[in-house]
């Protein structure tokens, strides 16, 4: 898993905010229903990241797994009791196997903007994850940023799932940074020479969000049904090799 957050402990924190943050729909699985996973990704420390109810449950209930979390988060990740031998802190341009069909490369991503600790630690990341032939990027939280486009043709990457629910004023004012929009992560995608799309990071809280049909109406005028995903809860997708955007 990627990003897994299943519980509800951001309608509980902020719940007399101005942003509440309740869901727009349930999550999809309870963590303790989950039992079969052997690794858990996790791109940088936010809540719907990084679960801080949902992962303690999921290493409870799957006693094979592993973590791979941002070194920079070290201190935040002991506060979560996730510290130890199946916790591997890892820094933007680490490669390594994990199985001899999976192996992963750590990038630094920007949400709004690249941050690092003291010792130059990213603690925004996205990986690319290899499996057999076919190389998946998840992005985690960012926007373009200078360097990104050249690790991404470097990597060749087939798939880049990436968040498109954008960046404005008035969630940079409350706190909440944005990501890519649609178009820049398409752009990246074509510059990268990136054969496939998955857009996500939208229809989880209303204030962070870009509609789905929306996000239709834009895939319909780029004329590209057939190489942009918009996922739907439920449904199974089929990753294969095709030619680039």
């Amino acid at each position: 898993m990627i990003d897994p957050y299943l519980s509800d402990c951001l309608a509980r924190k902020y719940a007399a905010s101005t942003f509440k943050h309740e869901r727009l729909m349930a999550a999809p699985i309870q963590a303790r229903d989950l039992t079969a996973l052997n690794w858990i990704f996790c791109t940088h420390r936010h809540s719907d990241h990084m679960d801080p109810e949902a992962l303690p449950i999921l290493m409870r209930s799957n006693p094979k797994c592993h973590i791979i979390a941002p070194a920079a988060e070290q201190q935040h990740i002991q506060t979560l009791g996730l510290s130890g031998d199946r916790t591997r802190l890892v820094c933007a341009g680490d490669q390594f196997g994990l199985t001899p069909e999976m192996s992963v490369e750590v990038l630094a991503s920007a949400h709004e903007a690249r941050n690092t600790n003291e010792q130059g630690q990213d603690h925004y990341l996205g990986f690319v994850i290899r499996l057999g032939d076919i190389a998946i990027y998840h992005s985690g939280d960012c926007v373009p940023y200078d360097g990104l486009k050249e690790k991404l043709i470097q990597a060749q990457v087939d798939v880049a799932f990436l968040p498109v629910n954008g960046r404005d004023e008035l969630r940079r004012q409350h706190s909440i940074p944005g990501n890519f929009s649609f178009s820049e992560a398409l752009e990246l995608c074509r510059a990268a020479g990136i054969a496939q799309m998955l857009c996500h990071h939208f229809g989880m809280f209303s204030f962070n969000t870009v509609a789905r049909e929306q996000l239709q109406d834009w895939v319909e005028k780029e004329n590209a049904l057939d190489r942009i995903t918009i996922p739907q809860v439920d449904h199974q997708y089929i990753i294969s090799k095709r030619k680039v955007l």
